[in-house]
């Protein structure tokens, strides 16, 4: 079985990246847990993907007009990004302060967007709502550019409080009222997107936020109990000391990072899983002055994280991304990434295009008759490809403790191998039983490379396997 420290460094990689090889986690966990916690935190620095390499290869990922060009180059991002954390956390903001290529000017915008969460995801918190505020993806989404001064459109001011920052309630009570959210359209009039500039012949101009002093609202507003001559800024500073939004945000994490939450839409008349946990990440968001970065490092090195192994359901994204990142396929341009990227969306999740503004359902409701056979034929597909990279390290190093291998060493060797997954004692006891059908476990041979694809596609197919 594989050791404590590797199986902390795989449910940690898990979470806050797509999971890991062996060997990166015999890297990381000789480094040590807290050590790797602050490299993951911390990506400043790090070298990016090289645009003008990739752009020679996939000539339309320039523009990035089309949904799938832009699903393809951020699954390649994600396979091959070298600071996890930061896509993982563009990904955890992308499914709550939604936009959708279902509503946008061209599929860039959002693209861009997901590069400002990048930036600013693991910042201050209200910093990110302004800059939120002024994207321009966001604006024309939630119909922002719409709203004036004399015209109040309601659409973003609404979805600030109710699905980007606040929530409707907590602990039984509502957290603000009509009233609130007409005053909070007040106060963002005014912040509008500039006209788009023709695409040809130059190609497109990407949109610009702007913001229109003539067309803002100035006058005094009342907005969660406080009064004045509100601005967009002045809103996002009240809502950021609310105890409702230090709530709204720990709850997020915890969904996402730790263990599966009720549905958002439940959280007013639902308490949290563990109260102690969110109080925790609560105290910590206002003792770091709203900073998401010192929240995460608290909960990365919590005993309730490291407790809370296969306590979620992956998303499509993680499954797909993990599993390429295990198998160390696509580690370089080349045909076929967009299908890959497509598989996400088979799977249930339209990348860059969520169902509603809310974003999706996420635990079991990823799971049904047709996603779960989608997930087990993609993962058994790949991980039974023993001409991968990914695979052939893992038949070498299983081949190297020896000249054969028991039945027991084959499904627990497979199982390290993967992220140190663990099985019921009878799902255990069937793989087994199975490898035993083989004979006898000769290492170096086609007949054992062939038995550990096989092993490990029986691995994938299992209902612990969809755990993360």
């Amino acid at each position: 079985m594989a050791g404590n420290d590797i199986a902390l460094m795989a449910h940690l990689m898990r979470r806050a990246g797509f999971g890991a090889t062996y060997d990166e986690l015999e890297a990381r966990a000789a480094k040590g847990y807290e050590a790797t916690v602050e490299d993951l935190i911390h990506p400043e620095g790090q070298p990016d993907l090289e645009m003008d390499i990739l752009e020679r290869y996939f000539t339309d990922w320039r523009d990035l007009i089309a949904l799938e060009n832009n699903q393809a180059y951020w699954t390649y991002r994600m396979i091959n990004t070298k600071h996890p954390l930061r896509e993982k956390i563009a990904l955890f903001w992308h499914g709550i302060l939604c936009t959708g290529n279902s509503k946008c000017e061209h599929g860039k915008q959002i693209q861009l967007q997901l590069d400002m969460f990048r930036r600013h995801g693991m910042g201050s918190f209200p910093n990110l709502l302004l800059e939120l505020s002024r994207d321009p993806a966001m604006v024309f989404y939630l119909d922002n550019c719409m709203s004036h001064k004399d015209a109040i459109n309601e659409n973003y001011g609404r979805e600030l409080l109710e699905l980007f920052s606040m929530g409707v309630g907590m602990d039984g009570n509502p957290n603000y009222s009509e009233d609130d959210v007409k005053e909070c359209a007040r106060a963002f009039t005014g912040w509008t997107i500039t006209n788009a500039i023709p695409r040809y012949p130059y190609a497109r101009y990407e949109s610009q936020f702007i913001y229109n002093s003539y067309d803002h609202d100035d006058g005094e507003k009342n907005f969660l109990g406080e009064s004045g001559r509100w601005n967009g800024e002045d809103v996002i500073d009240i809502i950021a000391r609310q105890p409702a939004t230090a709530r709204f945000v720990s709850r997020h994490l915890y969904n996402f990072f730790v263990a599966d939450e009720p549905q958002v839409p439940a959280w007013q008349n639902t308490t949290p899983n563990d109260p102690d946990a969110i109080k925790m990440l609560e105290d910590e968001y206002f003792r770091s002055n709203y900073d998401v970065r010192s929240m995460l490092r608290v909960l990365f090195n919590s005993d309730f994280f490291k407790n809370a192994r296969f306590a979620k359901v992956k998303s499509p994204a993680e499954v797909v991304i993990g599993t390429m990142r295990l198998v160390k396929d696509f580690t370089y341009p080349k045909p076929g990434v967009h299908p890959i990227g497509m598989e996400i969306r088979y799977m249930g999740q339209d990348l860059m295009n969520p169902p509603t503004v809310e974003g999706w359902h996420t635990g079991k409701e990823w799971i049904d008759s047709g996603t779960l056979v989608e997930r087990i034929n993609f993962t058994a597909d790949q991980v039974g490809n023993v001409d991968l990279p990914g695979v052939q390290a893992i038949i070498r190093r299983l081949g190297s403790e020896g000249a054969t291998m028991s039945p027991e060493r084959l499904v627990d060797g497979c199982l390290e191998m993967v992220g140190a997954y663990e099985l019921s004692q009878e799902t255990r006891d069937k793989l087994i039983s199975h490898a035993q059908k083989g004979g006898e476990l000769r290492t170096g041979t086609e007949e054992f490379a062939g038995s550990v694809g096989q092993m490990l596609q029986l691995i994938v197919a299992t209902q612990e396997y969809q755990f993360a």
